[in-house]
């Protein structure tokens, strides 16, 4: 299906599901994340890995047509204990292994990471890849019940990142970047430090996020410089009840210097 038009606003349906739940929908986010880190230049990543589709701790959010044909963005929250490290710790944990403590700190009372958010050309103007989908992120993480979520954010995202309350942790790298996922890329390592209470977000994220939260699914008209979208909301994470933070948690595991991540994965030349 073409993207349909609704009193010329873009119709599209925001979605969360596990990520085991629906494979067919993981591929399709794959395929779209895959063409657009293409087009900027970037072959793979770690984080676009496919891995996380089997990770019993990875959840997706994605946009797509009311039919579910075509996929327009997306971005995944991944849970610290799954079948993985976090891709934070893939990416840096051989640049720094600070970052292998500070994620099993947070972990022990349920971390997350923000990752792989990225939306298509079509849709490209509207907020998807940027406000509507990282909000949507902080408010499905209360439902998987962690307390705080890491980003590892492009510069250009970093001051929207911290309107929704993500600060910058400079205790990793250099004040808190790398060159990630190349060496004329730059990264930086942020922190929702409060999910539950949102303080550290400013007014409008603070009331958006929790309004998602009260009212999971919804239809809402959302503008982003003067630009709107239809947005179906269906945020309520299906099955649920299989899901067990507290067992999450004791399948943590510290990862050592000796045991880094191996620097295949980081595609740093």
């Amino acid at each position: 299906m073409a993207l349909l038009f609704n009193d010329g606003r873009p119709v599209v349906r925001l979605r969360a599901f596990r990520a085991i739940d629906d494979p067919k929908t993981c591929e399709r986010f794959i395929e779209g994340h895959a063409h657009v880190l293409t087009a900027i230049g970037v072959k793979k990543v770690t984080s676009s890995k496919n891995d996380w589709m089997y990770n019993p701790a990875s959840f997706v959010l994605i946009v797509e047509s009311l039919d579910g044909d075509k996929v327009y963005g997306g971005v995944r929250i991944h849970v610290s204990g799954g079948s993985e490290p976090l891709p934070i710790e893939q990416a840096t944990g051989a640049m720094d292994a600070k970052i292998l403590d500070l994620v099993y700190d947070y972990a022990q009372q349920g971390t997350g990471e923000g990752c792989g958010l990225w939306n298509s050309r079509e849709i490209a103007g509207y907020g998807i890849g940027s406000i509507f989908l990282t909000r949507a992120g902080a408010a499905i993480s209360t439902q998987v019940g962690i307390k705080s979520l890491f980003a590892l954010c492009a510069p250009y995202t970093v001051k929207l990142a911290e309107s929704v309350g993500y600060r910058i942790d400079t205790s990793v790298g250099n004040n808190g970047t790398f060159y990630y996922p190349k060496l004329d890329l730059l990264a930086t390592v942020m922190i929702m430090r409060n999910l539950d209470t949102l303080t550290e977000a400013d007014q409008e994220n603070k009331e958006a996020i929790l309004s998602l939260r009260n009212n999971s699914n919804i239809v809402r008209i959302e503008t982003l410089r003067n630009k709107e979208i239809e947005i179906h909301y269906q945020i309520d994470i299906p099955n649920l009840n299989q899901w067990d933070l507290n067992e999450i948690i004791k399948n943590l595991k510290h990862t050592s210097l000796d045991h880094k991540p191996d620097d295949r994965n980081l595609n740093i030349l």
